[in-house]
């Protein structure tokens, strides 16, 4: 959740998701099938975690394992993939350079969303990302009040105490969910955070019902947060805005959530849309 400010003189200033179902390895796309081979093993790292063996790959995708240990040791020549002592694979540091350059691309295409969404709700505007059993914030857009919401972009906060959290571990298996907070703990931010496992997973089924999460005072007192995941995101993403209680009400909150779910779709489909070229 974002920390509350006035204008100059402030009173106070991420178990990976599941990725969408992709075509088999190679699908005949037009595009080169090695290259498609080798992102595909790449993403299905990603999804299990960062580490698999061959077989699980192969498994996975369909391709002969002769197919799989040519194509990641490429990738490991090339610092994308690291053999761990295990044998196991790795995603490598390489990788790191091309996410946060990624990160913040995500962040400038988002900004032209947000600004709407502070125009319509009046409210700050956020996008934020799962990252591993993070959230970390790629973008924001201030409301025009003088008492209003920040956070730095980059920041990262733990799930459980956040809308954005909960709008993003919403739909994860409640297995992954016990795994994950068991991670991270549950540390209070506030009297009002959720610190029990089990509240949690009933505030997650909550989330599903209505379609939108909501941190109230959950991060820091005063403040409350809309969230709504963004549809078929290439990576866990959700959109919010963010304000003090008094103008966040439950008579805006209605108004809020069609605002905020009609700008996530239209996101998403900015995100998704492939160039015909």
């Amino acid at each position: 959740m974002p920390s509350s400010s006035a204008s100059t003189s402030a009173a106070a200033a991420p178990s990976p998701a599941k990725s969408a179902a992709r075509p088999a390895a190679g699908g005949g796309s037009g595009g080169v099938q090695s290259l498609e081979r080798a992102f595909d093993l790449l993403e299905r790292m990603a999804d299990a975690g960062g580490e698999v063996g061959l077989s699980e790959l192969s498994a996975g995708s369909g391709l002969p394992l002769p197919t799989i240990h040519r194509l990641m040791r490429t990738l490991v020549v090339c610092g994308y993939v690291r053999q761990q002592p295990n044998r196991r694979y790795a995603l490598g540091p390489r990788l790191i350079r091309l996410g946060e350059s990624a990160s913040r691309l995500l962040g400038t295409w988002a900004r032209p969303f947000l600004a709407r969404l502070v125009e319509e709700t009046g409210e700050t505007a956020n996008m934020a990302l799962l990252d591993g059993d993070e959230i970390v914030y790629v973008a924001q857009v201030p409301s025009r009040h003088a008492v209003r919401m920040f956070t730095e972009v980059g920041r990262r906060v733990l799930p459980h105490s956040t809308g954005v959290g909960k709008a993003l571990l919403a739909n994860h298996p409640p297995e992954e969910v016990r795994a994950l907070l068991s991670r991270t703990g549950m540390p209070a931010a506030t009297e009002k955070t959720i610190t029990d496992p089990d509240r949690f997973l009933e505030a997650l089924q909550e989330v599903r019902r209505l379609g939108y999460a909501v941190d109230d005072n959950e991060q820091e007192i005063g403040v409350r947060c809309i969230a709504v995941p963004v549809p078929d995101s290439p990576t866990a993403a959700a959109i919010s805005i963010s304000g003090p209680t008094g103008r966040v009400t439950e008579a805006s909150i209605e108004r809020t959530v069609p605002v905020l779910q009609h700008l996530a779709s239209e996101l998403s489909t900015a995100l998704t849309t492939q160039n015909p070229s």
